[in-house]
């Protein structure tokens, strides 16, 4: 197996260091006084500086060095942290994506112009503040006359801290640069020569240090390693005259006594299972989606297996079969497990989203999430970020009032825009929510109307007439904007979640606002599936559709003709003949089935000659020339080796959905 290549694995740790970055600031555009956001956005920097010289990138480092400044400026107290210092540094944040990926272009225009926008930001920001001002005139409190301060430094680095890159010599160093130096190892808690690990530290240290550096230097030593390490920095009473010569180090005469207070009980150090931390790996998505596609195959195979142990004898064989069944499950929900991400990772691309779309717009945006810890597949996420840029897009152009028509209507001047998900069954569900205008339904009217789509004073449901601003080129806005108005997008999220074999709702209230739902299933390698018999062939229904079966006999099945529905607990559900609508040209069975599917609140009833049973389905994708074939989503393979069809759920409701229109009608 050929190593990583060096430059990949900085582009995407460097797209990682970006993304916190970019967290932190949109944290900081809501509370601009927050210490830890302003040294984690330094950091951050920092780091990304550094790896980029490292790495040759010159033109990243070179320009986050002035981000780097600005921010150290900030939290040195020189200048405080304003809305416009935060904005110029996110618009510096997406340049360095470009220099990330481009190194050798030509980015000088852009550079220049994006840092004289950061300059004027600082500048902006005015003099230093009156606390940073006080600081500059007079010593601070416990200085003589010269400023020299003793300190006294206590840390401990974690166990795997040179593991992860820290060198703790270079630390020691750093504080010998900052004046007379006084380092005391304690050893007490290395472990015997049999067990010592020599990649893990077990050393604490004791340093005193004389200074006339402030505090803020000493910790700044530790920067980047100070959220995991314990650290105790103690100013100690000035010695008065302070002796020029340097202080020669003390040895102790006995061991020195532990600093840090144990965290596990004594008989815990000697064992290096104890200092192990968790280690994550990384590795690429390719491998993962080639890994399913193995997966898949076995679980094929096992069925293949299960199916000749069946027609089989030998019981040692069947025993065999079952034992294989069970670790292929057990492999395939691991396997599922590793490729499920959580939505966090989805909706946290929305928070610079709508902090940009709130600048240009002039609307003050409120963004909420829930549920962001429910996971989904990988490929699902991929897939729906685009589309959930156009809702959250179209919910503020058109659904968001501006402040003083909000003000003029009862509402708060605050818009809130709400992202959500939950799971339900083999399903999540993924909301996006205003409190906007909502839709105006006459001007979606007189739209479709204008454009042929329904004809004039034509009846429609209201969910059918929200329906049609997912049609190609439809538009209600007035006018084109950098936003919206051209009549793509919501016809492409419309597309993508069907192609993605989901559904899409959506409900509006005048005045009170518009809300999508997207039902998206929760993987698309297996699924669980209710494996039919039409006639000759077979067909996999997905089980998470599937509500519950019942039987219709001959007879009932021919009174039914001519109306197609069957009473199910007080309401008609309607039904569609599979054997009909396949053309199968087969007789019915004497006693078929109806397997009753849903999505959402829409139900139908689908006429089945035998139900075989549940079924792990390894979906295989249709070929280019089955690409319009609407009533399949996809293939599997059998334990025969045959092929069965997978149902496409919503189009199938669809159709049932349409019959039931038209029976009632002309009823």
């Amino acid at each position: 197996m050929s190593n990583p290549d060096p430059i990949s694995v900085f582009r995407t740790e460097a797209a990682e260091l970006l993304e916190q970055i970019e967290s932190g600031l949109l944290d900081l555009t809501r509370r601009l006084d927050d210490r830890d956001q302003i040294d984690a956005v330094f950091r951050g920097l920092h780091t990304l500086k550094g790896s980029g010289a490292m790495f040759g990138f010159d033109q990243l480092a070179a320009f986050t060095h002035h981000c780097e400044t600005a921010f150290d400026r900030v939290r040195k107290g020189d200048v405080p942290a304003t809305q416009e210092l935060v904005s110029a540094v996110l618009s510096a944040q997406d340049h360095m994506r470009a220099l990330l990926e481009t190194p050798n272009g030509d980015h000088d225009a852009v550079s220049a112009a994006l840092l004289d926008g950061l300059h004027r930001a600082v500048n902006g920001a005015g003099m230093p503040t009156p606390a940073a001002q006080q600081a500059a005139i007079a010593p601070s409190a416990g200085e003589d006359a010269g400023g020299m301060r003793e300190w006294r430094i206590r840390f401990s680095l974690p166990t795997n801290a040179m593991a992860n890159g820290t060198n703790p010599l270079g630390l020691l160093d750093e504080m010998r640069d900052l004046g007379e130096c006084t380092i005391v190892a304690d050893t007490a808690k290395v472990p015997t020569l049999d067990v010592l690990d020599p990649r893990d530290i077990h050393l604490h240290w004791l340093v005193t240090l004389k200074t006339e550096r402030p505090r803020s230097e000493i910790e700044d030593v530790f920067i980047f390693v100070m959220d995991e390490m314990e650290l105790d920095i103690t100013e100690i009473a000035a010695e008065r005259p302070v002796a020029a010569a340097t202080a020669a180090p003390v040895e102790p005469a006995a061991p020195l006594t532990p600093v840090f207070t144990e965290r596990e009980p004594a008989q815990a150090v000697n064992d290096p299972k104890q200092n192990k931390t968790a280690e994550n790996v990384r590795v690429p998505a390719e491998r993962l989606d080639e890994m399913m596609d193995r997966v898949g195959e076995l679980v094929i195979a096992q069925s293949r297996l299960t199916q000749l142990a069946g027609t089989a004898a030998d019981l040692g064989l069947r025993s065999v079969s079952e034992e294989i069944e069970r670790l292929s499950g057990e492999l395939r929900d691991t396997m599922m497990v590793l490729r499920m991400m959580p939505v966090a990772s989805l909706f946290s691309r929305f928070r610079r989203l709508v902090h940009d779309l709130s600048r240009e717009t002039g609307k003050e945006i409120e963004l909420i999430t829930e549920g962001e810890s429910t996971e989904v597949d990988k490929t699902v996420i991929d897939r729906l970020a685009d589309p959930l840029v156009h809702l959250v897009r179209n919910s503020i152009d058109h659904g968001l009032e501006q402040p003083d028509e909000r003000l003029a209507s009862g509402k708060p001047a605050k818009g809130r825009v709400a992202l959500s998900a939950h799971q339900t069954g083999g399903e999540v569900i993924i909301t996006i929510k205003d409190d906007g205008r909502g839709i105006n339904r006459d001007r979606v009217r007189a739209k479709a109307e204008a454009s042929g789509l329904i004809q004039p004073g034509a009846t429609l449901a209201d969910q059918d007439l929200l329906q049609l601003i997912f049609q190609p080129g439809f538009s209600t806005a007035q006018q084109v904007t950098n936003l919206s108005g051209r009549g793509v997008g919501m016809d492409v999220v419309k597309k993508t979640v069907e192609a993605l074999r989901g559904t899409i709702d959506i409900t509006s209230r005048p005045g009170e606002g518009s809300e999508v739902s997207l039902r998206i299933p929760l993987t698309l390698a297996i699924i669980e599936g209710l494996l039919v018999r039409v006639g000759t062939g077979c067909y996999v229904i997905p089980l998470s559709a599937v509500e519950e079966c019942l039987e219709i006999s001959l007879e009932d099945d021919v009174r039914s003709r001519g109306r197609s529905f069957i009473s199910l607990r007080d309401s008609l559900v309607p039904f569609l003949r599979l054997r009909e609508l396949f053309r199968t040209g087969t007789q019915p069975d004497p006693h078929q089935k109806v397997v009753v599917i849903s999505t959402g609140s829409e139900r139908v009833g689908l006429v089945v000659d035998q139900i075989i049973g549940d079924h792990q389905t390894v979906i295989k994708s249709m070929s280019k020339l089955h690409h319009d074939v609407v009533t399949f989503s996809g293939a599997t393979i059998l334990g025969d080796g045959s092929v069965a069809l997978i149902l496409d759920v919503t189009h199938l409701v669809a159709v049932g959905q349409q019959q039931e229109a038209q029976l009632r009608a002309a009823g």
